[in-house]
């Protein structure tokens, strides 16, 4: 079925799914706001998050926000479109399923 095919493996995890899930709807997302949101520890939330920048999905920039060190990430537009894309390749499973396909 062409559109298992068309699954990005990177976006098959699910802190990796929900963080560009996350910055696509909020544009830009701290770290402290991400591990909340996805219920996840410091380190697997850190390393999911590399893999992602490490891909060149999202990157990151550094602030203070009173007057403490703050990361914050937003989706590329290579992110973007991956993430595009690993959609509707889900969507097309989904509708398959629907169909009896």
């Amino acid at each position: 079925m062409k559109a298992l095919i068309s699954l990005d493996p990177l976006l098959e995890h699910r802190i990796r799914l929900g963080t560009c899930v996350l910055l696509a709807k909020h544009g830009e997302v701290t770290f402290a706001r991400l591990k909340e949101q996805l219920q996840a520890t410091d380190g697997n939330l850190g390393a999911q998050l590399r893999k992602l920048e490490d891909r060149g999905y999202i990157q990151s920039r550094k602030d203070f926000v009173e007057r403490k060190p703050t990361t914050w990430y937003q989706l590329t537009p290579a992110g973007r479109s991956a993430l595009d894309g690993h959609m509707s390749a889900l969507q097309t499973l989904i509708d398959a399923s629907a169909a009896g396909g």
